[in-house]
């Protein structure tokens, strides 16, 4: 059962016909999974993958997928289908999505990419392929430089402390030379409007959330994300998103005996703290239509 209070989660079922779509929106371990499956459970549907961390097969405990348990309640679709080396982007993701939307179950959307639903509920432009040796430059410059060559209207936009949007936009702007703000005006019809599902975000408080950050990661360790970790350190390539996922790089100190555990545990919280307070900031000015559940 999610932590919303029951009025909220009555309201929510009350008045959603079965057949409607539902995106739910929030900040990492906000309780967005288990709202879904209460959907899920009392109404039926499909949970659709909308983070982007979750897509790949290398991890479970430590990027929060569902669990088996959890997969076996509903049908899940686009958690682990992907090799941790596979080039994966917004733009595959919104590829993916749409025989979900149109299939026999109504599809329950949930993540904390924000952009996932920016794309789905707006739109997103027709931006040529980065040319390899564009990316490969930008994985050697510094996120100051990327930024310095930003085009002005794009930089001042974009999340600056967030190095992968900050290079996707800089390699947009290098291989085309139009920026990032040019190309998303000239946008086309989305998905699926607004108005056609019931879109919800998680509207938390920083202490309530941080609290649960610190304990999901101890809940993480517990349940093997060591474990996890360190089968993949043979092979861990930080350029990798995968391999970045938050929780990742921390453990993989403690494995390689520069940090001590608990050294490890605090960075990967603090790091994931960090993310959150992105996430919130976020959503709260980007999906400010969008209903709001305040979880206990």
């Amino acid at each position: 059962m999610p932590d919303i209070p029951q009025a909220q989660l009555d309201a929510l079922l009350g008045g959603l016909a079965p057949d409607r779509p539902v995106l739910i929106a929030g900040p990492t371990a906000s309780g967005k999974s288990a709202l879904a499956l209460a959907i899920a459970d009392a109404q039926g549907g499909v949970i659709v993958n909308a983070d982007a961390s979750q897509v790949y097969d290398c991890f479970r405990i430590i990027s929060a997928r569902p669990s088996p348990e959890e997969e076996a309640r509903a049908p899940h679709a686009l958690y682990g289908h992907l090799p941790e080396d596979a080039p994966y982007s917004t733009g595959h993701w919104l590829r993916e999505v749409p025989p979900l939307l149109h299939g026999s179950q109504r599809p329950i959307i949930t993540g904390g990419t924000g952009l996932y639903f920016s794309a789905l509920t707006q739109g997103l432009a027709e931006i040529p392929p980065t040319p390899p040796e564009v990316r490969a430059a930008g994985d050697d410059m510094t996120l100051e430089t990327l930024l310095a060559e930003l085009d002005p209207e794009t930089a001042a936009g974009i999340d600056q402390r967030n190095r992968a949007r900050v290079q996707r936009a800089w390699e947009v702007w290098t291989a085309t030379g139009r920026g990032l703000s040019e190309w998303q005006r000239d946008t086309g019809a989305p998905l699926l409007p607004l108005k056609d599902c019931l879109p919800v975000v998680f509207d938390v408080e920083r202490d309530w959330l941080n609290a649960r950050i610190e304990r999901r990661f101890d809940l993480m360790l517990e349940q093997g994300a060591l474990d996890e970790v360190a089968a993949l350190r043979p092979r861990y390539d930080p350029s990798l998103p995968a391999h970045r996922a938050i929780g990742v790089p921390e453990l993989i100190r403690y494995i390689d005996r520069e940090w001590a555990l608990e050294d490890a545990r605090e960075a990967a919280i603090i790091a994931t703290r960090r993310f959150a307070k992105r996430q919130r900031t976020w959503m709260r000015s980007k999906m400010s239509d969008w209903q709001r559940v305040t979880p206990n």
